[in-house]
């Protein structure tokens, strides 16, 4: 066998995919997780559907959309429930960061992180969008919750074209 001035083959370890599951949710209990506040659930759910892969499957991408109307869905508006079970559920250990949508679930998600007196849950007044992309690819990163919602609110700085 010829060796060559790489690592041998022989000491390459190919993860199965349990074992890459396991590092990968090991991964983001580091890292900050979102919350997309949304007066639709619909709105919340397909920007999660974009962000889920920028952030590599490593970061915890949770939605708060929609008001209690007896459907799963929900109605147009916004559920302090529904908030404060995202939060609980972002929450990887590094801090969570809430993205509103407009109006009252800013309202909405000041009441709940009142009430709920953690100092690693953050609003931030960022575009919805925008923000969510470049926040979900700062915390992949490991970025700090601090740098995660600056990068966040640089996103409206950002011009489109």
């Amino acid at each position: 066998m010829t060796e060559s001035s790489n690592a041998p083959t022989d000491r390459v370890r190919v993860l199965s995919s349990n074992e890459e599951s396991v590092r990968r949710s090991e991964e983001a209990r580091r890292l900050v997780g979102l919350v997309l506040v949304s007066h639709s659930s619909k709105l919340a759910a397909g920007l999660r559907e974009l962000l889920d892969p920028l952030g590599g499957g490593l970061v915890r991408v949770e939605t708060a959309g929609g008001s209690e109307d007896g459907t799963a869905e929900g109605g147009l508006g916004t559920s302090y429930e529904r908030i404060e079970a995202a939060v609980a559920a972002a929450d990887a250990g590094a801090g969570v960061l809430l993205l509103p949508d407009l109006g009252s679930s800013v309202l909405t998600a000041r009441l709940v992180l009142a009430d709920l007196g953690r100092a690693n849950a953050q609003l931030v007044d960022a575009p919805f969008v925008e923000g969510g992309v470049a926040a979900v690819v700062a915390a992949s990163t490991g970025a700090s919750l601090a740098d995660v919602a600056a990068a966040a609110r640089e996103a409206r700085t950002v011009p489109k074209f």
